[in-house]
C-alpha cells in the first residue's frame, strides 16, 4: 500500500575529518551520512525509526556533486551563511557510507572556522536532505522502521554540536511530497528475526522484487534468524546471518558474563531511547534546548519527562497571545506590524519632522516615494511587482491584502488625531464629559438640596426626606463626511492628500464641538423650566450690564452664592472659578485677576478672591457681543453644560476602505457629539457695558 504525504527538510547528524584537511586546497573530507538509524516522531506524536539507506541506487547525489553549499549552522536564507562548497564531482558511497570533500571559502570572515577545523575544535558536521521515498515495515511488537530507499542530500554544515539523533523539522523549510511504501502486517512465526539488504540471499532479494500479489512477509524475534513466507501459507527459510549468535543455554548453564553484558546491553538501548525521546519531544514543542539537556542530564525518566515537557509547553502558553494568523509573545511585536510602523513613521516626518521624529527603524524608508513604498509593500505581500507599470503598481497596493491600506489609514489616524488634540477647545475647563452608550435621548437630573437633619429625640423615629429634582435631556448626534484619495495622488506623490486632509479634518472637527457647547452660552436656549439659561428668574442675569470691573464682578459672585436649591430656601453657596470673556475682553480680564499687579492706591486692590479666577477668552463670544462676560462655577461643584461622546468613538474617529465608486481609498470622518446646559445656577451672565 502506497501513501503520499508531504514533509519538511531533515537534517542529521555527520562526521568532520580534521586529519583530512589540505591547508593549501582548503579542502577536508566529510562523512555526511552512516546509514545508522535514528528514532524521530510523526506530526501525530508517534515514534518511529528512521534508516537511510546507503545503496548506490536508492541516494539522489546530483545535488551534492553540482557543488552544494557548506553551510554555517543550517541557515538557509542567508548569503553570509555560506561558508564554502561540496567540490564537485567528490560525493560518493564508499564502504557503506556517504563521503564528500569540501572547500572552505577564502573570505576573512570564514578564516577563523577554517582554522578551527584545521586544530580540531570543529568537528560536528550535520546535513540537509530530502526523502522522497520511504518503505515502511513495522515488526511485531516493535516501532515501524521508515527506510528512505530515494532520497537526496542538498547541504552540508558545519556546527558547534551535531544534531541530536531526533533533530526535528526545520520549520521554514518549504514541504515536498514523500510516498511512504508500507508492507503487508507481519505474520507471527517463531524464532525468526529480520535480516538487512546484505544479509539476503539472492532467493530473498528476488523475492523483495515481485509484484505485490507475490510479497513475502518479512518477521522478526530475538534470534537472529530470517525466514520469508508466502502468502499461500508455505513458509521456507531463504537465508540466515552472517553472524549466527550461540544457542541459547539450558537453564542454570549460562555464564555470568554472558548475562552482565546482556544487562549492559539492554541498558545502553533504554537508555538511548530516553535520551532520543526527550529531545525529540522537547524539539517537535519548540522548547529550548537546554530544557532537554536538563531533564537528561539528571536522568528524569520518561514518563515524568513527559510530564514535565507538557507543563513547560503550558508554562510558554501563558507567556503568549494567540492572534488569528500569528502568535506574539507578550513584549513582543510581529515584524509586519513592525514593518508598517515604520513606514508610516517615514510617511509622518516628511508631513512634519517637528510634529513626527523619526523612529531608528524607519530610517531605511526615508526619502521613499509613495509609490516607491506601495511597491515595497506588494513585495512583502508576495506580489511579484516586476515589470508593472506605475499605475498597475498603485491599483494593486489600494486593492490587494498589502499592508500598504493599512499603512495609509495609519498615517492619516495620527495627522487626525495631532490636529484635532492641537486645536485649543476652551469650553472643556467648565463642562463635564461623559459617555453615551447610545443616540437615545439621556435624561439629566437636576438634583436639588439634600433634606436638612432633624433633631431625633430619645426612642424617636427618624423622619424621611426627599429630594427635589428637575429634569433635562438631550442626545448625541452623528457629524460626518467622506473624501476620497485616488490612485492618482499615489502616481503623484501627492503626501498632502494623506497628511494635510485628515489634520484639516481633525482641526474640523475640534471646531464643531466648540461651535455646538459655545452656542449654548450665546444662543441661550429654554430649560426645562420653559426659561432661557440666563433668566431673571434664574437669578444668573445681571439686571444692567457693567463693565468688566472689580465691583461688577463682585455682584456676580454675591447672586451665584445666594442662588438657592429647588425648594427656593437653601442657599447653596456656589463659588464661580472661571472668568469668561469674549476677545476684545481678553487682555482686561488677565489685568484684572494677575497675582503681580501693584496698585496705585488701597481703593484699586484686586481681593484675592477674584484673582483665584481662571480666565477663559473664546472668540465665538464676539459674535453674539464683545461686552457680555460670564461666571462659571467648576463642575466639581455643580453642574453647568455637560457634552457627550459614544463610547468607544470618542473625539474623531476615521475610517478608510478601498474605494467602490472610486478607484482609490475613500477617508470618512464621524464625530458622535452631543452638549445640554444642565443647570443654570453654576453659570451667570453679565450683558456689559
Amino acid at each position: 500500500m502506497e501513501t503520499m504525504i508531504e514533509l519538511p527538510a531533515l537534517r542529521r547528524a555527520a562526521e568532520l575529518a580534521p586529519s583530512t584537511a589540505e591547508p593549501e586546497s582548503r579542502t577536508v573530507e566529510v562523512v555526511w551520512s552512516a546509514g545508522a538509524r535514528v528514532r524521530r516522531i510523526t506530526l501525530f506524536g508517534e515514534t518511529y525509526d528512521e534508516e537511510l539507506s546507503l545503496d548506490p541506487d536508492h541516494v539522489r547525489l546530483e545535488r551534492l556533486n553540482a557543488g552544494a553549499p557548506f553551510l554555517k549552522v543550517h541557515e538557509l536564507t542567508e548569503l553570509d551563511a555560506v561558508i564554502g562548497s561540496v567540490v564537485p564531482g567528490s560525493a560518493r558511497i564508499e564502504n557503506g557510507r556517504g563521503v564528500a570533500l569540501v572547500r572552505l571559502s577564502e573570505r576573512a570572515e570564514v578564516e577563523p572556522i577554517w582554522r578551527d577545523i584545521q586544530d580540531g575544535h570543529i568537528r560536528a558536521v550535520s546535513i540537509g536532505y530530502q526523502v522522497h521515498r520511504f518503505e515502511v515495515s513495522k515488526p511485531e511488537g516493535g516501532r515501524e522502521l521508515w527506510r528512505a530507499v530515494d532520497w537526496t542530500p542538498f547541504e552540508v554544515s558545519a556546527v558547534a554540536v551535531g544534531a541530536d539523533p531526533a533533530a526535528g523539522f526545520r520549520s521554514h523549510a518549504p514541504l515536498h511530497d514523500c510516498v511512504l511504501h508500507r508492507r503487508h502486517a507481519p505474520i507471527a512465526t517463531t524464532g525468526v528475526s529480520p535480516m538487512t539488504d546484505k544479509t539476503k540471499s539472492p532467493a530473498a532479494k528476488d523475492a523483495d522484487a515481485k509484484t505485490p500479489d507475490e510479497t513475502t512477509e518479512t518477521v522478526e524475534t530475538e534470534e537472529k534468524t530470517t525466514v520469508t513466507e508466502p502468502k499461500d501459507g508455505a513458509s521456507e527459510t531463504r537465508a540466515q546471518t552472517k553472524s549466527q549468535q550461540p544457542a541459547k543455554p539450558e537453564p542454570g548453564t549460562a555464564s555470568q558474563g554472558e548475562d552482565a553484558e546482556a544487562l549492559v546491553t539492554r541498558a545502553r538501548d533504554a537508555e538511548r531511547d530516553r535520551v532520543s525521546t526527550i529531545y525529540d519531544l522537547a524539539g517537535r514543542l519548540s522548547l529550548e534546548r537546554g530544557f532537554a539537556e536538563d531533564l537528561v542530564k539528571r536522568g528524569v525518566a520518561i514518563d515524568e519527562a513527559r510530564r514535565l515537557i507538557l507543563d513547560q509547553v503550558a508554562a510558554k502558553s501563558e507567556e503568549t497571545r494567540t492572534f488569528s494568523q500569528v502568535s506574539v509573545p507578550l513584549g513582543g511585536r510581529d515584524e509586519r506590524v513592525t514593518r508598517r510602523d515604520a513606514v508610516a513613521s517615514a510617511l509622518l516626518h516628511r508631513y512634519s519632522p517637528t510634529l513626527f521624529p523619526l523612529e531608528d527603524a524607519a530610517r531605511q524608508y526615508r526619502g521613499m516615494t509613495l509609490l516607491e513604498l506601495a511597491r515595497e509593500s506588494l513585495t512583502d505581500a508576495g506580489v511579484n511587482t516586476r515589470g508593472l507599470s506605475r499605475d498597475e503598481v498603485a491599483t494593486r497596493a489600494l486593492h490587494t491584502t498589502s499592508d500598504f491600506p493599512e499603512i495609509l489609514s495609519a498615517v492619516t489616524n495620527k495627522t487626525l488625531r495631532q490636529a484635532y488634540e492641537a486645536y485649543p477647545r476652551t469650553f472643556a475647563l467648565f463642562c463635564r464629559q461623559v459617555l453615551a452608550t447610545d443616540f437615545k435621548a439621556m435624561h439629566r437630573v437636576q438634583l436639588g438640596e439634600a433634606p436638612q437633619l432633624l433633631e431625633v429625640g430619645e426612642s424617636g423615629e427618624f423622619k424621611r426626606g426627599t429630594l427635589g429634582e428637575s429634569k433635562e435631556s438631550y442626545k448625541v448626534k452623528t457629524y460626518g463626511r467622506v473624501v476620497a484619495i485616488t490612485r492618482q495622488v499615489l502616481i503623484n506623490d501627492d503626501l498632502d492628500a494623506f497628511t494635510r486632509i485628515p489634520a484639516m479634518y481633525g482641526n474640523s472637527i475640534a471646531q464643531l464641538e466648540s461651535d455646538v457647547v459655545w452656542g449654548i452660552i450665546t444662543a441661550n436656549p429654554a430649560m426645562a423650566d420653559g426659561k432661557a439659561l440666563f433668566h431673571a428668574d434664574h437669578k444668573n442675569l445681571a439686571g444692567s450690564g457693567a463693565a468688566l470691573a472689580v465691583d461688577a464682578v463682585g455682584s456676580g459672585r454675591a447672586a451665584m452664592a445666594k442662588q438657592t436649591g429647588l425648594d427656593k430656601k437653601t442657599v447653596l453657596n456656589i463659588r464661580p472659578a472661571f472668568l469668561i470673556v469674549p476677545a476684545s475682553l481678553e487682555l482686561k480680564a488677565e489685568q484684572l485677576v494677575a497675582q503681580n499687579l501693584v496698585p496705585a492706591s488701597s481703593a484699586s486692590v484686586v481681593p484675592q478672591s477674584i484673582r483665584t479666577l481662571a480666565p477663559i477668552s473664546e472668540p465665538r463670544l464676539d459674535a453674539a457681543s464683545e461686552t457680555a462676560w460670564y461666571l462659571a462655577a467648576s463642575p466639581n461643584q455643580i453642574d453647568t453644560i455637560e457634552y457627550a461622546y459614544l463610547e468607544g468613538q470618542q473625539g474623531a474617529y476615521i475610517e478608510t476602505r478601498n474605494g467602490f465608486d472610486v478607484d482609490g481609498v475613500e477617508i470618512k470622518c464621524r464625530l458622535d457629539f452631543g452638549a445640554k446646559a444642565i443647570d443654570w445656577r453654576g453659570l451667570y451672565k453679565n450683558p456689559g457695558a
